[in-house]
């Protein structure tokens, strides 16, 4: 473990407690509600499981005792927030969900945390704000001893032998499990990787990856001459089973997404399709816009097609 600096330990403690204080934390209710801090979270968190969840899960979430969270729910049911079900996969056990008035409260709630953090960031330029949201997540993660190294995995960048053919392959066999596409689908991944990696090298194209070992274990691209009209579109976007919850991914976007604002791009599209709902989650807390979908079949399998846009 690399020894800690005093100076930088001691400021780094004094703006946690700023930002908590700022944040509205030590008020007995949080966000303009009649509810605690605690209270507030579960109605986000309860809010963001479209299917619903258990309090078993809330409660990991939360990290706060069952019994803590078992009383939570009970006082949200009594207040018209929440309401029980019984859960789809197991009729024994019950799930929690918002009713009509819980997602009014959660709409207020999210427009009231909006407000505030755009008037803290709206003077800031797009550098000051990404060092934020970087600086945030590395921190949150490293004060959950669950993920282990923050730093995590060395992303690297430009082209290294073997990056098409290790991304293609990912591609290949992640997507097999999810979707039957066959030899198609990772041959057109192979295509285009071979037809782009030749251009990497102007100014408006680049690709980051993970190393596992030997073989490659995610990358991401961006592309910034195929769409034309200061368009970047985003490509190839995969993090490999081993890597899934390290936070890997966002890094990795986080990484592309800072890229293409320094190279004044006007917006980035991707493609993708339906029913990969973590990397729609990533790409929808990243500021990405579902703006249209369709069924396709070019990749092998017909599939509900989406495209995303985040405007710079």
């Amino acid at each position: 473990m690399t020894e800690i600096d005093e100076r930088q330990l001691a400021n780094i403690r004094a703006s946690s407690r700023k930002l908590v204080r700022e944040l509205g934390f030590l008020k007995s209710t949080l966000a303009d509600t009649r509810y605690s801090a605690s209270a507030v979270h579960a109605l986000i968190e309860i809010g963001a499981a479209n299917n619903g969840m258990t309090a078993k899960e809330l409660s990991e979430i939360l990290m706060l005792e069952k019994s803590s969270v078992s009383r939570l729910i009970k006082n949200l049911i009594r207040t018209g927030e929440v309401a029980e079900f019984k859960a789809k996969e197991d009729g024994r056990q019950k799930d929690i969900k918002l009713t009509d008035q819980g997602r009014q409260t959660l709409k207020d709630i999210n427009a009231f945390a909006r407000t505030k953090v755009e008037g803290a960031l709206s003077p800031l330029n797009h550098y000051s704000r990404s060092v934020i949201e970087l600086g945030l997540q590395i921190y949150s993660d490293a004060l959950d001893n669950r993920k282990g190294n923050a730093d995590g995995p060395l992303i690297e960048e430009g082209y290294t032998p073997g990056l098409i053919g290790g991304i293609a392959a990912l591609h290949g066999t992640l997507y097999q499990d999810i979707v039957d596409f066959g030899v198609t689908f990772e041959a057109k991944v192979a295509t285009g990787l071979a037809e782009f990696m030749p251009r990497i090298g102007n100014a408006r194209n680049n690709s980051w990856f993970v190393r596992e070992g030997n073989r490659i274990a995610a990358g991401i691209t961006i592309d910034g001459e195929d769409l034309g009209d200061n368009i970047a579109h985003l490509r190839w976007f995969i993090v490999d089973k081993s890597l899934q919850s390290s936070g890997v991914g966002k890094r990795l976007l986080f990484e592309a997404i800072k890229f293409c604002q320094n190279q004044g791009f006007k917006q980035i599209d991707l493609w993708t399709f339906k029913g990969l709902d973590a990397a729609r989650s990533l790409y929808e807390r990243n500021g990405f816009k579902l703006v249209d979908e369709y069924p396709d079949s070019h990749w092998g399998a017909e599939v509900l097609e989406q495209k995303f846009v985040k405007l710079l």
